[in-house]
């Protein structure tokens, strides 16, 4: 392949906020065991603390059985509550025994009022037993990436073979908020459904703009964990704190760190011409970019563009012929095709 390089050196711009907004220049602390903020669209880390310690990680669980429910189960399903789900221990949205619900009002029950009845009561519907449905939730697990977790119940309550860590809960949060139906629920402050007033207890919901979710939750055990996300300006960043007192006031100080110093740059818009090449002896044609490329940089960081030509295409406008690779001290962080554009 050819390759044709272009580099962009984001500094100009971010040195003069960080002349305005001197809070860019601390890094930022959680008082949590465990802590990790990701920017969703690239997976770029962008501060973590212990983020591959094995921790419990209580209610945050249900974000994984409401995404099984939703790829495994039907939501406008009647659901029967059994006694085992009316009975178990925590948190509840209080069902009865014999009650009958559509699967997706148990969704907000988990997600709003963090039910670990809702919780059992899914998992015996989708998954035919809470022991079946584990085995749904440590598969979709692995298809996340969630490469360092194990999930033994639907509900986040303390049991050996359950645990997760800080950056693989992020990978978690990142996938709950790209599927539309988990962040609808999430998202919702309060409702009445089937007969059942529902209150979220994700503060961050009403006290920070853009936050869109997702779960709280709290064992003896585990002490308190937050997973959130906040979408500012088209940017979403995740943030998960595990055994944090302080979670609130964390993660509004994480979200701050992270929008200030990580912006998304979009370094690429779709349709710009991003290199020339030549077609023939002496035809000139441009190369476009055919989606535009983001990426959470910050000041002073140079981002390479490397464009690499396919050595036999169909030269057509508008054919795919290439790629952009983006690089970052070498590492690369993401790619787009390119195509054939018109000459000039």
């Amino acid at each position: 392949m050819k390759a044709l390089k272009r580099s962009f050196v984001l500094g100009f711009a971010l040195v003069f906020v960080l002349s305005v907004f001197p809070c860019q220049s601390f890094a930022v602390s959680t008082s949590a065991s465990a802590s990790v903020l990701m920017d969703v669209d690239s997976g770029r880390v962008l501060y973590s603390y212990n983020a591959d310690k094995q921790m419990g990680i209580a209610s945050t669980t249900k974000i994984l059985t409401a995404l099984v429910a939703i790829q495994y189960g039907t939501l406008s399903d009647v659901v029967t509550v059994s006694q085992e789900a009316a009975y178990t221990e925590g948190s509840s949205m209080y069902l009865k025994v014999g009650e009958q619900l559509r699967l997706e009002t148990l969704v907000y029950g988990l997600l709003l009022s963090s039910g670990n009845d809702a919780a059992v009561a899914i998992a015996q519907h989708v998954g035919g037993s809470v022991e079946a449905f584990a085995v749904l939730m440590n598969q979709m697990a692995q298809e996340i990436g969630m490469t360092n977790s194990s999930f033994a119940n639907p509900n986040g309550l303390d049991q050996e073979g359950h645990y997760s860590t800080a950056y693989d809960m992020a990978l978690l949060g990142a996938a709950a908020v790209n599927n539309p139906t988990l962040l609808r629920i999430a998202s919702t402050t309060s409702i009445t459904i089937e007969g059942h007033t529902l209150s979220n207890h994700n503060r961050l919901l009403s006290e920070l703009d853009g936050c869109v979710g997702l779960k709280t939750g709290y064992t003896q055990a585990c002490g308190r964990t937050l997973v959130t996300c906040v979408n500012q300006n088209g940017q979403r960043l995740v943030a998960v704190t595990l055994n944090d007192g302080n979670d609130w006031e964390d993660h509004k100080n994480l979200y701050a760190y992270g929008f200030e110093t990580y912006p998304a740059q979009t370094l690429v818009t779709m349709g710009q011409t991003v290199a020339q090449t030549m077609l023939g002896a002496s035809q000139t044609v441009p190369l476009v970019a055919s989606s535009a490329f983001s990426y959470p940089a910050k000041a002073g960081e140079t981002v390479e563009m490397t464009v690499y030509l396919d050595e036999a295409v169909a030269l057509e406008v508008g054919v795919i012929v290439g790629r952009a690779v983006f690089t970052i001290d070498g590492v690369e962080v993401g790619q787009i095709p390119v195509r054939l554009g018109k000459s000039g």
